[in-house]
């Protein structure tokens, strides 16, 4: 696991950054530092890295029971990051999990689910892992849970129908969703996604 960004034992605030398949620790935690104000000195920034860079070799729209271990052990990794935040006093409300791709479906999944609380989840090109055409049914409590979703209507891996079926999941569920959409954008992040990241970081 990298960490950057204030020191665990001074933070008030941590970002648990996920990256994407074929991606790194090192590529997504250097996305930290756009999250934050500039006069923000209190955030730390925790990612960890996947074995072969990917947490699951097979898509993440299959159904979940042919996703396993390699779920569970991902879903596990992030419960140990935010113990690691929990046990240097960061509290639960003040994580917020967030990633790019794989890792944002990692992201909405974890939130979905009845594990560790969280403070807000950022999902840049991801949705809830399963089958887009299949119902979802949250098992975690997510009344009140700060969201940023975005995808692009052109993105080859995330189809913006399934970012906006996830969306609908959550805010059906009580969630604080921000939901957008970019036509025509491809499977990356834009500066409007970063500001709006941004803004659910300084509302946690």
């Amino acid at each position: 696991m990298l960490q950057a960004g204030a020191p665990l034992v001074d933070a008030k605030k941590v970002i648990i950054l996920m990256h994407g398949r074929g991606a790194s620790a090192a590529d997504i935690i250097r996305l930290g530092d756009s999250l934050v104000r500039d006069d923000a000195r209190d955030v730390a920034f925790l990612a960890p890295q996947a074995t072969n860079n990917t947490w699951y070799p097979v898509s993440g729209f299959l159904p979940q029971d042919q996703l396993a271990p390699w779920l569970e052990s991902a879903l596990m990794v992030i419960d140990e990051v935010i113990d690691t935040a929990t046990n240097a006093g960061i509290p639960n409300e003040k994580i917020i999990l967030g990633g790019f791709s794989q890792g944002a479906m990692l992201s909405l999944e974890y939130a979905s689910r009845d594990r560790r609380k969280i403070g807000g989840v950022i999902a840049f090109s991801g949705s809830i892992i399963g089958p887009v055409d299949q119902p979802y049914e949250l098992t975690g409590d997510v009344s009140g849970l700060p969201m940023f979703i975005g995808c692009g209507t052109n993105d080859s891996w995330i189809p913006a129908g399934a970012a906006q079926n996830s969306a609908k999941v959550f805010a059906d569920g009580g969630a604080d969703v921000d939901l957008r959409i970019y036509e025509g954008m491809e499977h990356m992040i834009n500066q409007d996604e970063i500001e709006g990241a941004g803004a659910l970081v300084a509302k946690v």
